[in-house]
């Protein structure tokens, strides 16, 4: 399936996005999508049921298996990469938890507890025994991991100051300031889980998880009523449109710093291409859009969308095989934003 721009729906469709160039005073989202597993030919996704909101994921399938033979497999869920240069920030739901997408997994109406795999990995490399060795956290943004650090002998920090695990926030500051060392790895976890699937059977699984969602002190895509540099990227990535672009000058007027009413931009993204990990096409394929607010404007790249409600949009599509993953781009008051749960 081609994407095509989908319609703005008298200045209505909204949500998210990604980015993968960090404007001024932005924060990037983390992509994550669906779950993927071992290749089989026996095991089709009969249908999958996507809801994507700024507050949640949550994504229902029908896995069928069409063999006369029950078939096991392991079924993964990929996490986001976070951490690495301290330069790079990205917009991480809770900091403090192993897992900070709240992720959670319901086959056939029982919850799961996935296992979790997690490496410690700087430009690639695997350090994750370096760190379990001397009993530091792998999460490189909880709090217990930077006060953790400072346990560690000279010989070692010096060691992982020329690996890049570390690095001295107060380094060329001047001063005479102590060294203070952050973690600046990234931390790679995946949640997996065994599972069988009967013969010639459906099996039903549910996963839900808190979106990252980034977004910009401004508006990026356009300054002063006009197209910016970046409109041809926004162009690509969102499917924005002159409609869009117009809804987004309306907005744009209505600013008044003085007053404290201001837009800017949200972004969240969603890898649909996971999907083509099981065996043929999605049979049925729904996507639910949810801006939750219907005073935002939002863009998406899609196919025959539809206004369902106030705040939603649904595209349906059969035997689908995701072409490209899913990227929303929100403009949204700070007004709006603060009244948001």
């Amino acid at each position: 399936m081609t994407t095509v721009p989908t319609l703005i729906l008298a200045c209505a469709l909204q949500a998210l996005a990604t980015m993968t160039v960090l404007a001024n005073d932005s924060m990037a989202t983390l992509e994550a999508g669906g779950l993927v597993f071992t290749r089989s030919d026996e095991i089709t996704m009969a249908k999958e049921d996507l809801y994507i909101s700024p507050e949640k994921v949550q994504v229902k399938y029908l896995y069928r298996n069409t063999s006369d033979k029950p078939v096991s497999t392991i079924v993964a869920f990929p996490m986001p990469k976070i951490g690495g240069p301290i330069e790079i920030m990205s917009a991480v739901p809770d900091e403090q938890s192993d897992n900070f997408m709240d992720f959670s997994v319901v086959q056939d109406g029982k919850e799961i507890e996935p296992n979790l795999q997690q490496r410690v990995l700087v430009r690639g490399i695997d350090f994750t025994a370096d760190v379990e060795e001397q009993e530091i956290p792998l999460q490189p943004l909880l709090k217990e991991t930077t006060e953790a650090l400072k346990t560690l002998e000279p010989d070692v920090i010096e060691d992982w100051l020329a690996k890049g695990l570390i690095a001295d926030i107060n380094y060329g500051t001047g001063g005479e300031a102590s060294p203070e060392y952050v973690p600046v790895w990234e931390l790679e976890s995946i949640y997996w889980w065994e599972t069988t699937f009967p013969a010639g059977a459906d099996v039903e699984v549910e996963h839900r998880y808190r979106p990252s969602v980034g977004g910009s002190a401004g508006l990026v895509f356009m300054w002063d009523g006009k197209p910016s540099d970046a409109y041809a990227e926004y162009q690509e990535r969102y499917c924005v449109d002159d409609n869009f672009l117009k809804a987004a000058i309306k907005l744009e007027k209505k600013q008044n710093p003085d007053a404290g009413i201001y837009y800017f931009e949200q972004w969240l993204s969603y890898i649909l291409t996971t999907g083509n990990n099981w065996y043929g096409p999605i049979g049925d394929f729904r996507l639910t859009i949810d801006k939750l607010n219907p005073d935002s404007i939002v863009s998406f790249c899609g196919q025959g969308v539809k206004k369902t409600g106030p705040t939603t949009f649904e595209m349906r599509a059969k035997d689908f095989y995701p072409e490209r993953d899913l990227n929303i781009l929100l403009v949204v008051s700070n007004k709006v934003a603060m009244q948001d749960p």
